[in-house]
């Protein structure tokens, strides 16, 4: 039997060979190349033409959503598992709407990850229990519109009002209007909640850090 072929994307050098070491030790299993950010990995998936593609979520210079985005592009049955530390509901619902076949967190046991392989491999999808009940509350709760989005980014990014107003060319009044409900969208009650609730969802990403490896 011919071993699953398998691409490892993930800045940390220390991470990424860690998870080479363990698919080593899988006879069924043969890493055929590893990349240390979301544009490395894009161009091996095109060399190499994977079975299963894993794929950190952040990435400098591509994100691994938009790595997973450009490879189904190319390949509409690329299997990719995104392997990652965070466990927002956005980030989820973005990872899986790009096309991922699997979710996993990096505090899973090894034999989760060969099992994630092995059925991604076998063109099911691998999202774990609690995982999937992120997803589902995600689903159920009111999407930001667009320009709301835009508004909470600049929340993030520490802006006044009168700041984000100059940079989306709206008035102070509409900045409110948006806020007042982005923040009921969100559940919070304040500018600094309404960031860190951004950020521990995924909803807003804090720019990549660029390769550490």
């Amino acid at each position: 039997m011919n071993p699953i072929r398998l691409i490892v994307a993930d800045d940390h050098h220390v991470v990424r060979q860690g998870l080479i070491a363990l698919l080593k030790t899988v006879p069924d299993m043969q890493v055929v190349g590893e990349a240390a950010d979301g544009e490395q990995a894009v161009a091996l998936y095109r060399q190499h033409r994977p079975d299963v593609a894993i794929m950190d979520l952040r990435m400098p210079k591509k994100s691994g959503v938009d790595a997973i985005t450009e490879i189904r592009r190319d390949e509409p049955n690329a299997r990719v598992i995104v392997l990652t530390t965070f466990d927002g509901d956005e980030d989820i619902y973005r990872a899986l709407q790009a096309g991922a076949r699997g979710y996993l967190l990096k505090d899973m046991f090894g034999e989760e990850l060969i099992e994630a392989i092995r059925t991604v491999h076998a063109g099911r999808q691998r999202i774990p229990a609690a995982v999937a009940q992120r997803l589902a509350e995600r689903m159920v709760g009111p999407s930001l519109t667009p320009r709301e989005l835009e508004v909470l980014e600049c929340i993030v990014a520490g802006k006044s009002n009168r700041d984000i107003g100059l940079d989306l060319a709206i008035s102070e009044a509409t900045v409110k209007t948006h806020i007042n409900n982005l923040l009921s969208k969100l559940g919070v009650a304040d500018r600094t909640q309404a960031a860190t609730t951004a950020l521990q969802r995924g909803i807003v990403h804090l720019p990549a850090k660029e390769n550490r490896a």
